[in-house]
């Protein structure tokens, strides 16, 4: 048997010291000689055409190699990117200098190639363009009534639409002993990982490319930019082996990747471009939505009717939808329900995922009408929780794989101490300070999909695992090692895991929580593989004791394959390999399978718990502690899986009561593009913030008993934070974030 002690274990990142001294290399940061650089220039008018573009005075300035605008532009051997992403949603993807047509303000128009980045950014601010305006719209909230279906695609089997309605809802409705009746809405979020996106090619001749992208997705890269210019897959690779943060900003190809490649193979040089931080802004964002909820229930405490609508913004370009009213029912078993999601095309570019995109919003609105229907009750909100509390997703009528919820609730509220709650608004006080208890309910999907890994063993006795998978600073690199070693009997340093480049076996973009049970269930397989082949090899051994022996008979032990019932009999895999003509290696795939995997509900919970205080006078919020309490399944490292449960967490402050970008509808402008305007939690926001793993045992989901916890540390925070407020002031605030003038 495997040593599965490094399972479950506490790991630093391996490559940790690599990144707090400097030493890990990102996408605009690999040294080129006779590097160019580009810089992006941008429209800054909202929606029209471009009558000319002057770029005479610019060319004559020393160092300017090219402007590369819609008229000159190089031509592409396929300008339908449609399928050139496994990210995209339904609709025509955006296709920069296609034309002269301006679709959103900040839209890319040119791209200036010099030898110094300082003369391209120089170059762009002189640039002189005339414009033919035209009449646009971007306020969600002004034109909500042209709300409209929106269109299916590849992306609906990850982003399933709403389940149909079921029952009589407004009888239900209308015969509950209470109701809620609200109207939620969110502001636009924007992106602001630390490293910003850049792409440096380098150009190996005969169209051969060597790519450093910012990306989620090594692959997707290179089959956009093989399938875009025309190349060859083979001729492509794409290398990100260190991502400064991304969460959904790096899932589909950004404008600098396509800019690059175009100049690079143009002037057949090596070319680096790279965004500012501003230009950060117009590459995607989360959608600012509208949601109507109206919850029922009967005297008992029973959920018995259930409507939730959303409303989203979209690109006029492209149907980009989250799965944003799907939850309510998949957690309370209400037999009478009513979803419905629709979007609102605009003159902006299309949203982008964003950190558990749809489930951070659409849970807002689920866990406040829960919490206002508990207040009504005069029922303890744990309580009432746990009142509507099923194994069953009753929107698919399917059992949960694994659900221990119900243990989150009594262990994170015995932990947190709810009990000494004073269940009446505005009861509590800490001096001048108002305070104010909040819990909800966080979910999020549990999902694997195709993914392929590479074992080797090395002479040395070591193993080398490769995949093309990112690590967007997840901890990915460190957790696959942990479970090649544990699979394969050795130390974590005696296991290399090879990442980040497109040469490497196939692995999807990383995201939606589902990377490490999709790539760590393929390096299972591939070690399990390997094992074999290992022990087939310790047959054919001169002096081998295992000619009579089978393969459930053997165990992997430090570094050795002994026999189960007597250790002493055993074989170094040093020897082993040493002793192969041929080298030991496989390669393998895995995958759910399509007749069972959906036959069960698959899902990750959890229980967040929130103390504010609010200053009475001048209605600032501040988050005092919190604490999420987790069902995920196996937890392969304790220490990154709570790392990135907080990071959630504190991402769910930001939403609730700091980010938003502001968008002039006047000029369809976003006003605040920069990190002094665009409001982050610092650490004077941050306190005491606990996170609680609750075992969950769970092979239907695969045979690691894996789930993700990228996104649930964010789904449950801002509701949590929203109704310790309403606790802590008797206000119900439906908009976030919550502006303090709403509660003075």
């Amino acid at each position: 048997m495997a040593d599965k002690g490094m399972i479950g274990q506490a790991h630093d990142r391996l490559e940790g010291a690599l990144k707090v001294t400097g030493s890990a290399k990102y996408a605009g940061e690999y040294d080129a000689d006779d590097l160019l650089f580009g810089y992006v220039v941008n429209s800054t008018m909202t929606r029209g055409k471009i009558k000319s573009i002057n770029v005479d005075e610019i060319k004559a300035l020393p160092g300017i190699v090219e402007i590369i605008t819609h008229e000159n532009r190089p031509s592409t051997a396929w300008f339908d990117f449609k399928y050139a992403d496994m990210d995209a949603p339904p609709g025509t993807v955006f296709k920069p200098l296609k034309d002269k047509e301006i679709r959103y303000d900040g839209q890319p128009i040119a791209v200036i190639v010099a030898d110094s980045f300082e003369m391209a950014r120089f170059a762009a601010k002189k640039i002189k363009v005339e414009y033919e305006k035209e009449a646009f719209e971007t306020d969600l909230h002004s034109q909500i009534d042209q709300s409209r279906e929106p269109k299916k695609g590849l992306a609906s089997l990850l982003k399933p639409p709403p389940p149909k309605p079921k029952g009589d809802f407004e009888k239900a409705y209308q015969n509950s002993f209470v109701k809620n009746d609200s109207t939620f809405s969110h502001g636009t979020e924007h992106h602001n990982p630390m490293e910003m996106f850049a792409t440096t090619v380098l150009y190996l001749g005969k169209d051969k490319l060597k790519i450093y992208d910012k990306t989620q997705g090594t692959i997707n890269s290179q089959m956009y930019v093989a399938n875009v210019f025309g190349l060859k897959m083979k001729n492509v690779e794409v290398v990100a082996p260190f991502v400064g943060g991304a969460f959904g900003s790096g899932l589909r190809p950004q404008h600098q990747l396509f800019m690059a490649v175009m100049a690079s193979l143009h002037l057949k040089r090596n070319v680096r471009v790279t965004l500012d931080r501003s230009q950060m802004y117009m590459i995607g964002h989360r959608p600012p939505t509208v949601q109507h909820t109206k919850f029922g229930a009967d005297k008992d405490g029973k959920v018995n009717a259930i409507f939730h609508e959303a409303t989203g913004e979209t690109s006029q370009f492209e149907d980009y939808v989250e799965i944003v009213v799907n939850w309510a029912n998949m957690l309370y078993p209400a037999d009478n329900t009513l979803l419905k999601h629709k979007i609102v095309p605009l003159d902006v570019y299309s949203p982008l995922d964003m950190r558990a995109p749809g489930g951070s919003t659409g849970m807002h609105a689920v866990e406040v009408s829960m919490d206002e229907l508990a207040y009504q009750l005069k029922m303890d909100p744990v309580e009432f929780r746990l009142k509507n509390y099923s194994e069953i997703d009753k929107s698919s009528d399917k059992e949960f794989s694994s659900k221990e919820l119900k243990e989150c609730y009594l262990r994170g509220a015995k932990q947190f101490g709810w009990e000494k709650r004073d269940p009446e608004p505005r009861s509590m006080k800490r001096g001048n300070k108002l305070v104010g208890y909040g819990m909800a309910t966080g979910m999020w999907d549990a999902n694997r999909i195709l993914g392929r890994a590479e074992a080797i063993l090395n002479k040395t006795g070591t193993v080398d695992l490769k995949s093309a998978v990112t690590d967007i600073g997840v901890g990915t690199y460190t957790v696959m090692t942990q479970i090649a070693a544990a699979e394969l009997g050795l130390k974590i340093e005696e296991v290399q895991f090879n990442y980040g480049s497109s040469a490497m076996p196939f692995a999807p973009i990383q995201g939606g929580s589902f990377t490490t049970a999709t790539i760590g269930s393929a390096v299972k397989v591939a070690c399990d593989e390997l094992k074999k082949k290992i022990f087939k090899a310790a047959k054919k051994l001169p002096e081998s004791s295992f000619s009579n022996v089978k393969f459930d008979e053997v165990t992997f032990e430090n570094g050795f394959v002994l026999l189960k019932n007597n250790k002493d009999i055993k074989f170094s895999l040093k020897k082993i390999a040493e002793a192969s003509e041929k080298p030991i290696k496989t390669k393998n795939s895995s995958m759910p399978n399509p007749l069972t995997y959906g036959k069960k509900a698959r899902a990750v919970h959890s229980a967040v718990f929130v103390e504010v205080e609010v200053d009475e006078e001048l209605g600032v919020i501040e988050i005092k502690r919190a604490l999420t309490a987790v069902a995920a399944g196996q937890i392969i490292n304790p220490k990154t899986a709570e790392s990135q449960v907080l990071g959630g967490m504190i991402w769910g402050i930001s939403k609730a009561l700091h980010e938003e970008t502001i968008l002039d509808h006047q000029f369809g402008k976003y006003m605040n593009k920069n990190l002094a305007e665009y409001h982050i939690p610092v650490h004077a926001d941050i306190h005491d913030l606990q996170v609680l793993f609750v075992h969950e045992e769970d092979k239907f989901v695969n045979d690691l008993g894996i789930k993700g916890v990228g996104e649930i540390g964010g789904v449950g925070m801002p509701p949590a934070i929203t109704n310790a407020v309403f606790h802590a002031t008797g206000k119900r605030i439906y908009n976030l974030p919550i502006h303090f003038d709403e509660l003075i």
